[in-house]
């Protein structure tokens, strides 16, 4: 951990040192944004996430029927907890709570158990969403992986998480899904009407409670995307570019990257050499080496359905 890290960590710990508090502390927030945790058995991570978040105006937590204290917990942080009971298809659970939910503020905010919003991260929340000519906000995701800040290896991620209400919704990139592909948004992405920009302060992203979890999520990432890659989804919002966006030039090599046999062991040397992953030491090998794993996995169970489908014939 450097000394820029340090600090950060720091900084959340002493503005939310104290834990727990009541809803009412929660609805009297001076941040005036809402936010929406999607989360299923997430008892562990949601204390940290949810004590950074005590300066704003509404959090709503959207649980997946949770068999550890994960509701317990979200209460007890003055959060308003709503069961997602998911039976396939669109929508998935973060889209189907922002076409539910009665959503309080004007700003809608999409977080994850395992992000920290940092006190510096929530200051310039407060100024940009001031800006009326601006309908949304990327935001880094700054990746902790089994204890490190992950630095290279091509791990920074900018997703689209902050946005005005009725501005932003996902792309549907697969309408026939089921609950082995995950009740919610995998790789699917936001896309909003109107104008964005990028905010400078990153997200703390704590990447893994375990491994075994670790696996057990990207287990159900692959059944999606085998599937998403397999019927070539149209990606009509967010077409593949080499010149678009990150999310778009992420989706043009991929698709050019699967096609290509060895893939999963070009992918790694690309993060791990090419992208100086190796400077990230253990943990730096390690996500390297999942991240190759996961794509050998997608091709794999592509190969399946293939089989499968032949079989049929």
């Amino acid at each position: 951990m450097d000394k820029i890290e340090e600090k950060i960590e720091e900084k959340v710990e002493e503005k939310t040192e104290g834990g727990r508090h009541s809803s009412n502390s929660v609805s009297s927030g001076q941040l005036p944004v809402s936010v929406i945790l999607a989360v299923r058995n997430e008892a562990k991570n949601l204390p940290r996430c949810l004590n950074a978040l005590r300066d704003v105006g509404e959090v709503y937590v959207i649980d997946s029927q949770s068999t550890d204290e994960t509701v317990e917990v979200s209460r007890s942080h003055g959060a308003t907890v709503v069961q997602f009971h998911y039976q396939g298809g669109w929508p998935k659970k973060r889209q189907w709570a922002m076409d539910t939910l009665s959503i309080a503020h004007d700003w809608i905010l999409l977080l994850d158990a395992d992000e920290v919003l940092t006190p510096e991260l929530t200051e310039e929340i407060r100024t940009a969403i001031q800006n009326p000519a601006i309908d949304g906000y990327y935001i880094m995701l700054r990746t902790w992986f089994l204890g490190r800040a992950l630095r290279h290896g091509d791990v920074a991620l900018w997703k689209l998480s902050l946005f005005r209400r009725g501005k932003g919704r996902y792309e549907c990139r697969l309408k026939d899904q089921d609950p082995s592909m995950a009740d919610m948004e995998v790789h699917e992405h936001v896309v909003v009407e109107g104008a964005t920009a990028k905010l400078r302060n990153p997200l703390i992203h704590h990447n893994v409670e375990s491994l075994s979890r670790y696996i057990q999520k990207h287990d159900e990432y692959s059944n999606w995307e085998s599937r998403v890659l397999l019927q070539r989804a149209e990606d009509s919002e967010l077409p593949p570019s080499l010149f678009g966006t990150q999310a778009q030039r992420r989706r043009w090599l991929k698709r050019r990257l699967f096609a290509v046999p060895g893939s999963p062991a070009l992918l790694f040397l690309y993060r791990y050499v090419v992208r100086f992953g190796f400077l990230d030491g253990v943990p730096g090998l390690i996500y390297c080496g999942f991240q190759a794993v996961q794509m050998f996995h997608t091709k794999a169970k592509i190969y399946e359905l293939k089989t499968k489908t032949e079989v049929k014939k």
